[in-house]
């Protein structure tokens, strides 16, 4: 979820629906989960969906990018707190990606044009190209991966 908007503009309901949805959420479900490996004994592989927000700021985000770097911060330790159990966590960051929640922003074309300049590949991520990485996250290929951030930023990043 984000609403953009100046900070000063930012309301407390604002915060709230933004933590709650970005942030408790993943907290709450991530536990379950934790808590359910941990009682099977088994190992596991917890993939937090992120943002590349979580790792950059950008006007009229400051909510948004506060909620996703603490996805980040949550991840990394999580991936400390569960390593011993052979339960890795890890984010997927991606850019931003065309979605029926995205396409009234991008329907802006000054909007749309800007996040494009920011992206080294020039185009806007397509949900297909989420889910590659969600399966080698999941998968054994990613046995040593644990508290990393997947880059899905067409480079937006690398700047």
């Amino acid at each position: 979820m984000n609403r953009p908007k100046p900070l000063v503009e930012v309301t407390n309901e604002d915060i709230d629906d933004i933590f709650t949805l970005n942030v408790h959420s993943v907290f709450y479900l991530t536990r379950a989960v934790a808590r359910g490996l941990l009682k099977a004994g088994q190992p596991g592989s917890i993939i937090n969906i992120s943002s590349q927000m979580g790792h950059v700021g950008a006007p009229k985000r400051t909510v948004y990018c506060a909620s996703k770097h603490a996805i980040e911060g949550m991840t990394k330790a999580l991936a400390w707190e569960l390593g011993q159990q052979n339960i890795r966590v890890n984010s997927i960051c991606p850019t931003f990606i065309e979605t029926a929640l995205t396409k009234g922003m991008f329907d802006d074309p000054a909007f749309k044009q800007s996040v494009i300049s920011k992206i080294a590949l020039g185009r806007i991520g397509q949900i297909e190209e989420v889910m590659g990485s969600v399966v080698f996250l999941a998968s054994e290929a990613s046995s040593l991966v644990t508290g990393s951030a997947l880059m899905l930023d067409g480079g937006w990043t690398a700047a």
